[in-house]
């Protein structure tokens, strides 16, 4: 810095300048920022709760966006994040983890976990979510594929962004003895969809929190029937997906410790079939067979020729699975069946692969048995929604996932995970829109919180939940920071 030399009255009106121009009104700021900090300090620590709204009988849509704003939530002045730095992300960080927000967010899991319901049974689940979001002044459409849930926060206008959450339960008898036990005999969250409802119910109040910054539109989907019904299926088919853009969604995993976040770019779960052939040929006595057309020997051969579908005529690059599971000729010892039934599943990570493969198992079941003098007919249960297509990562919304995890968590918290077998009806949105996936661990074997999903003993590290909001309201608040105007 460099001075000036100035004559004494200069000086003196120099200094009186100073003093009423800047300094006084420094005093003044001083002064409304300590009034504005106590009366603050008397409001509830996180949240001041929007005043309850009466629920509306068999509401279609529910628009709170043009109300009185006088009860909005309010936690506490936030940063500008017109320029987006890591300090945004910490601070959404710390509003997940604040006391009762960690609270709160508990006691919504529970409540979900205690009252388990299957795929398009998920009522009273859908009842909580849309009470939640209705005292927080939260525009929603109801219903979307039976139970579904769209809601909406922000501008109302592009870019659009959707978060999933998906809320149906398992047909398994829990066996985990701990407060919040499943009230509901034979049926459990045993995937953790509870977990994924309540971490999505809190991105939703951080980003209310947070509306002013939103350089766009975030929708929030509350999906049934992940579970073998294809709910993403009839959501996209009732509109959910009307104006996305992008749309991601978390599933928690007992592979990774705590918190730590996981994906990778491409596919990272396989599509899915499964299938019945009936191959039918003449019965007979066993001790004559000549008399009869034997559907066994023709069931047979197809079963072994279907290994080589993966063996001889896939990449041995590209992993595909084909497996006969069930393989059912009767109980007569005596006597050729007249019919053979096989059963099994199908999966490929490509979308070009895994049609192959369908095609592929059903001419190998009709040919087969034509060698044999047989017929056959093969059933991929395409009526029952029972296929699911590979869930493929875009590249950038993996980076953007990337980006975000490890402002939140640390880059040494995120791992690129491989690409598993298993299937999930996400796969769906990201045939039709960029999409990500990831997972958010929740391993920890001081809890016990060690066993696999669909397993009796499944359970989740609560202290997962407040990371999954918070990552969830960081990844659409960030999305619409980058791709907004």
């Amino acid at each position: 810095m460099k001075f000036f030399p100035i004559s004494s009255k200069k000086a003196i009106f120099f200094t009186i300048f100073i003093y009423c121009v800047i300094i006084t009104p420094l005093k003044g700021a001083k002064t409304s920022v300590s009034s504005s900090s106590s009366s603050s300090d008397q409001q509830p620590e996180l949240i001041t709760y929007f005043k309850s709204t009466t629920l509306l009988k068999n509401p279609t849509i529910i628009d709170l966006q043009n109300q009185s704003r006088t009860s909005k939530i309010n936690l506490f002045t936030s940063s500008d994040c017109s320029i987006w730095t890591k300090e945004c992300s910490n601070e959404i960080l710390k509003i997940a983890q604040k006391t009762e927000h960690v609270k709160w967010i508990k006691s919504v899991r529970r409540k979900i976990h205690e009252h388990p319901e299957l795929a398009f049974q998920e009522f009273e689940t859908s009842k909580l979510v849309r009470q939640e979001l209705e005292k927080m002044e939260i525009s929603y459409r109801f219903p979307l594929a039976t139970t579904g849930i769209r809601a909406i926060i922000g501008s109302g206008q592009p870019p659009f962004v959707a978060l999933r959450a998906d809320m149906d339960a398992l047909p398994i008898q829990e066996a985990v003895e701990w407060e919040h036990k499943s009230k509901i005999a034979g049926k459990m969250h045993a995937c953790g969809h509870d977990a994924h409802v309540a971490m999505l119910i809190g991105a939703a109040r951080i980003l209310k929190a947070r509306e002013k910054n939103l350089k766009g539109t975030v929708i929030l989907i509350f999906q049934p029937a992940e579970e073998a019904g294809n709910g993403a299926k009839k959501m996209i088919k009732d509109g959910a997906l009307e104006n996305v853009e992008a749309i991601f969604a978390a599933h928690v995993s007992h592979e990774h410790p705590t918190g730590v976040i996981g994906s990778r770019t491409g596919p990272l779960l396989a599509g899915c079939g499964f299938f019945k052939a009936v191959i039918s040929g003449k019965t007979g006595q066993a001790s004559n067979p000549h008399h009869s057309i034997d559907p066994v020997l023709a069931a047979s051969a197809a079963v072994i020729s279907l290994q080589s579908i993966v063996s001889r005529e896939s990449n041995p690059l590209d992993s595909q699975v084909v497996s006969v599971t069930s393989f059912n000729a009767g109980d007569n010892l005596d006597v050729i069946p007249e019919t053979v039934i096989l059963s099994g599943t199908f999966r490929a990570f490509s979308t070009t692969n895994f049609y192959q493969l369908l095609k592929r198992i059903r001419e190998v079941f009709t040919e087969q048995a034509n060698v044999f003098r047989c017929s056959a007919t093969v059933d991929f249960f395409e009526d029952k929604d029972t296929i699911y297509p590979p869930t493929v990562n875009d590249d950038t919304m993996y980076e953007h996932v990337k980006m975000v995890a490890s402002d939140l968590v640390g880059t040494t918290n995120f791992k690129v995970v491989p690409p598993m077998m298993g299937a999930e009806d996400f796969s769906f949105y990201s045939e039709v829109i960029p999409a990500a996936f990831f997972y958010i661990g929740i391993r920890n074997e001081t809890l016990g919180s060690i066993h696999t999903g669909h397993s009796p003993h499944f359970m989740i590290d609560e202290d997962v939940l407040p990371i999954g909001a918070a990552t969830h309201a960081a990844i659409a608040e960030r999305y619409l920071y980058e791709y907004g105007s």
